[in-house]
């Protein structure tokens, strides 16, 4: 499923034209984005959690090369699935 595909079942769901739909739908994913860049907790009763965390720092390796990489430390975006989700046939 792609964005438009969530666009064209708000679209059949609420009978709204395309152009508000698009609209409800990017001001939804732009809302997320600013609060995970905030360092907020996202939850979605029923359907998950998205958290912001620290990545680690450390060294790894260069898969091709074997050459040893330095790895900085970052935040990285983690999902955790509702109860609901987890229970889908």
């Amino acid at each position: 499923m792609i964005k438009l595909d969530l666009v064209n079942d708000v679209v059949n769901r609420t009978g709204i034209t395309k152009t508000k739909a698009e609209g409800a739908v990017e001001t939804v994913f732009e809302s997320m984005k600013k609060a995970l860049a905030r360092g907020e907790r996202i939850e979605l009763r029923g359907f998950g959690v998205f958290n912001v965390k620290p990545r680690k720092t450390g060294i790894g390796r260069n898969p091709r090369t074997g050459a040893e990489v330095n790895i900085v430390p970052g935040k990285a975006v983690r999902f955790k699935p509702g109860k609901e989700l987890q229970s889908l046939p």
